[in-house]
């Protein structure tokens, strides 16, 4: 089994940006298809981005696209989003999850199997 440990959240004020870094440990021997999502309190979990194992496929969410950057490193076992413009409407905590059965492309939502933590965001007007 692996486990995601996400760091680099913290506050922030609109217009600027955040790097958030999600480290995987333990069945690391192949790559994951990741992704990242977030939950603004009292609301649903949401999709943010999503990128494939080797990180030639992403899919980004039409409420961060053209602000939000995933890379990933897959060395390092890490997986990264970079979030620039932020807006008040960011915050909220964002989990890092892998998909571990998806091998082509970005995983769809529900197979996402394994979930950080999470780090919270907070976005300041």
């Amino acid at each position: 089994q692996v486990q995601l440990v996400e760091s680099g959240g913290g506050l922030a004020q609109a217009g600027g940006s955040l790097r958030l870094s999600c480290a995987a440990s333990g069945r690391t021997d192949s790559s994951y298809a990741m992704g990242w999502f977030r939950q603004a309190p009292g609301k649903e979990r949401e999709f943010v981005v999503g990128v494939s194992r080797g990180g030639s496929y992403t899919y980004y969410a039409d409420s961060v696209k053209g602000r939000f950057t995933i890379s990933r490193d897959n060395a390092k076992n890490t997986v990264y989003l970079q979030m620039n413009s932020l807006k008040p409407e960011d915050t909220a905590v964002y989990y890092c999850a892998a998909a571990q059965r998806r091998r082509v492309g970005v995983a769809r939502r529900d197979e996402y199997d394994v979930w950080g933590q999470g780090t919270q965001v907070t976005v300041s007007s």
